[in-house]
């Protein structure tokens, strides 16, 4: 039995996660999810910090370590999930559509450095949508997700991430030595598949694991990514 972190992306409620973790405990392993701070001067430690705490209560209600722990960073959460790793012992991290960063850099840099504007333009263009639109929630994110899903999502109101974590370097001077895997949305317009192959590549030497979906991937297709995660 493993247990899966599950870190959620910009949005930074658990609730994205729901429809993954009873494809995970029906797999006989166990899943634990988070909301991450909604506070703008929450940096990278308050966020790491709220990753050990959900872990570490965890641990408290089976009264002993978790076996087998995973952590699954989506999206943004590829910023801060790795820092974990120095404050908790893991047996692997699996990146969803994940932010790779590079040490020093922070996410409000990210953008410009890796060319996100410009695949995200490209890959418009090859679907034949605009390349110049401005990025859109339904357009963009929920394109793939069924409109029940959407809906309830949309419903909850708005969130979004700390301010703080864009404007904090990446303190790490290197990847941490923790098997790492790559998942990724083969139609993610956000992040296309071409743009994280190289992202992955270059900043972490490891090749990405495509299946079909987009950006959301735990919302659109649940029970394929917990396939992909624990196989």
């Amino acid at each position: 039995m493993t247990t899966y972190v599950l870190i959620p992306g910009a949005d930074g409620r658990a609730w994205y996660w729901h429809l993954v973790v009873p494809e995970l405990r029906g797999r006989g392993h166990e899943a634990v999810t988070l909301d991450l701070p909604h506070d703008p001067a929450a940096g990278l430690a308050e966020h790491v910090d709220a990753v050990v705490r959900a872990i570490g209560e965890h641990d408290q209600d089976r009264c002993g370590a978790s076996p087998g722990l995973v952590l699954v960073a989506q999206s943004l959460a590829g910023f801060f999930a790795p820092l974990v790793c120095d404050r908790v012992p893991v047996d692997g991290l699996i990146l969803v559509n994940a932010m790779i960063p590079a040490p020093g850099e922070t996410a409000g840099d990210w953008w410009a450095n890796t060319g996100q504007a410009e695949a995200r333009s490209a890959f418009a263009a090859r679907q034949g949508r605009d390349p110049a639109a401005e990025f859109d929630l339904r357009t963009d994110f929920f394109h793939d997700v069924p409109p029940a899903v959407t809906e309830e999502a949309m419903a909850a109101g708005p969130a979004g991430p700390a301010e703080a974590l864009f404007a904090q370097p990446w303190p790490l001077n290197a990847w941490p030595d923790v098997p790492t895997r790559f998942v990724q949305g083969c139609d993610d317009r956000f992040f296309p598949l071409d743009f994280q192959r190289r992202n992955a590549k270059e900043r972490l030497g490891i090749d990405i694991e495509p299946m079909p979906g987009g950006h959301l991937l735990a919302l659109s297709r649940p029970a394929e990514l917990a396939d992909l995660i624990c196989p």
